[in-house]
């Protein structure tokens, strides 16, 4: 394909609250793969005393602790360009404490906290942390539906995160906890809920399927860390192609067998 003639912006929001666990990295991925291939990119660190900015081509949030979560959603709902870059289409990649505070509501602190209401999900309190390795399968629905290969990464929260009828799944987990909510899986991909448990997951008495990460418009959200787009290559190329407006396959191969060895690795 014709490589673009300006400078492709990667927007890293607000790393200095929302940079705990190393998410960071999926910028420096993103920008990496897209420097690999001859086109010119870069990071625009959004720091949280600056103005989100609506111009970016891909946004990445990454995870961070409560106190953090309530100041970052504070920031993102008085500083709005987030919200209308979505509105756009432009791609959104959020991990974690990011993904939460795109929702409805989160906890923190023990106290109910509102998100920015970009992605129609909400979560409360599991009963015990996820912690581990964790693997699924892609649903493939909205703006995936090129990702063929599984996904793979390390989930550390405290969340149950629901999807209302608006959100489907990034997956289907295969190992780990992923979302905290057992919910049956339509054949288009989205959540189909049953009874609310407990801790506010949804619970279905069918099929018991496990899933993974929210996919809503132009909004990809996940639990992995890893950081997860250095362990999922295809999902961060799915990223930088939606960015500029091609398929996954229009962009030039990578031969990365590092890369490889280390996928298969962690899936194993």
């Amino acid at each position: 394909m014709a490589k673009p003639t300006r400078t492709l912006t990667i927007g890293l929001i607000l790393p200095d609250i929302l940079g705990t666990y190393g998410d960071d990295g999926n910028a420096l991925v993103l920008r990496q793969r897209a420097r690999m291939r001859g086109i010119r990119a870069e990071v625009r660190k959004v720091t949280l005393t600056d103005e989100i900015p609506a111009d970016c081509d891909i946004y990445t949030l990454g995870g961070g602790e409560d106190s953090a979560q309530v100041i970052a959603a504070a920031r993102l709902a008085a500083s709005p360009g987030l919200q209308a870059a979505a509105a756009d289409g432009t791609p959104i990649f959020a991990v974690c404490a990011g993904m939460q505070i795109l929702g409805h509501s989160f906890f923190a602190h023990g106290t109910e906290a509102q998100g920015i209401s970009l992605i129609d999900a909400t979560t409360q309190p599991l009963s015990k942390r996820a912690i581990g390795e964790i693997a699924s399968k892609p649903s493939r629905v909205g703006i995936t539906a090129e990702l063929t290969e599984p996904l793979t990464g390390f989930e550390n929260h405290m969340g149950a995160t629901t999807l209302g009828p608006d959100a489907q799944p990034l997956a289907t987990v295969t190992r780990g906890t992923g979302n905290g909510a057992s919910a049956a899986v339509r054949n288009n991909g989205a959540s189909e809920g049953g009874e609310r448990g407990a801790e506010g997951a949804t619970n279905s008495a069918t099929s018991g399927t496990r899933i993974e990460g929210v996919v809503q418009g132009s909004v990809i959200a996940t639990y992995m860390h890893g950081p997860a787009l250095a362990r999922n290559p295809q999902l961060a190329d799915l990223l930088l192609a939606k960015a500029m407006g091609c398929t996954i396959e229009d962009l030039e191969p990578l031969e990365l067998p590092t890369i490889d060895r280390l996928r298969m690795e962690r899936l194993n």
